[in-house]
């Protein structure tokens, strides 16, 4: 890892140069942050777990037709992704009232919404990563017209499949963030894909049955080990033994090591779909102008 030029570092993951042209390498660390990094702690097998999960989420959601940049896991911490511009909008989808929202709204925690809501965020640490709306995001020349319409048609179909897979193993998806990047082809065609990571850290996944949470908002607001919460997930997933493979804050470096890695076959046979430059429509499905 010295011998390879670090690009950037964020607070969960650096981004190496890749081993193949277009490419890069994602490395997970271990950091957990909250609040805009104010709270900030060094979790052991954080980073194997959300490497783990986010690579097979990835997978599944290709299978539906959502291009992603992953291609294939390296080993415990490391993913070969493709080269992408990141567009510095977060998208957040909410099914269910907690975190902000509670709190900017007035709306009790737990509320079940009556239709998912997108929330738009511009990505700036030094601001607080600001919530937004589509003027600003066209207006400011983060993303046109054409991809903020194709960011949130992937977002929805994101939330559809993952609802449904969470459910299936007694979980509740929440709400979660999304980011995209842009891909360029050799003509200038410009597609839009999924970037970053879908993991606890940027799900809210909370037991069906019990309600406990088994994301970052352990960390955040200390409700309990994060790790025994993401390792849950993974087990649900099938992802690790029932065993698990960190225990009293130590991680089973051979268990680990020996998982089967995890390769995005679908990738290889996708066609990619340039984004139409014809009229767009609104990017929530409906008309008309507001005030």
């Amino acid at each position: 890892m010295a011998r390879r030029k670090a690009l950037f570092e964020g607070k969960a993951k650096i981004i190496y140069e890749g081993t193949e042209p277009g490419t890069f390498i994602q490395y997970f660390k271990d950091d957990a942050t909250a609040f805009n990094a104010e709270k900030h702690e060094v979790i052991a097998g954080k980073g194997v777990l959300n490497n783990r999960i986010s690579a097979h989420l990835m997978t599944k959601l290709e299978s539906i037709g959502v291009p992603t940049h992953f291609i294939r896991s390296l080993n415990m911490r490391e993913q070969l992704i493709r080269e992408v511009e990141i567009i510095p909008v977060e998208l957040t989808i909410r099914n269910i009232a907690a975190g902000s929202i509670c709190k900017r709204l007035g709306i009790k925690e737990g509320t079940v919404l009556p239709q998912p809501i997108v929330e738009f965020y511009y990505k700036k640490d030094e601001l607080g990563d600001p919530m937004v709306n589509e003027n600003h995001i066209v207006a400011l020349g983060w993303a046109d017209p054409y991809e903020l319409e194709e960011m949130v048609g992937q977002a929805f179909r994101v939330n559809d499949y993952l609802n449904g897979l969470f459910a299936g193993i007694g979980l509740r998806l929440v709400d979660f963030k999304l980011e995209f990047g842009r891909l360029y082809g050799e003509y200038g065609e410009v597609y839009i894909m999924l970037a970053d990571e879908v993991s606890p850290d940027n799900c809210r996944l909370w037991d069906d049955a019990t309600g406990e949470k088994l994301d970052k908002d352990r960390f955040r607001f200390d409700l309990g080990n994060l790790v025994e919460g993401y390792q849950e997930i993974a087990k649900r997933l099938g992802l690790i033994p029932e065993t698990g493979i960190i225990e009293g804050g130590n991680i089973n470096e051979q268990l680990a090591a020996g998982l089967d890695e995890i390769e995005n076959e679908l990738a290889k046979q996708r066609r990619l779909r340039a984004i139409s430059k014809g009229t767009p429509k609104n990017p929530r499905g409906t008309s008309g102008t507001s005030a």
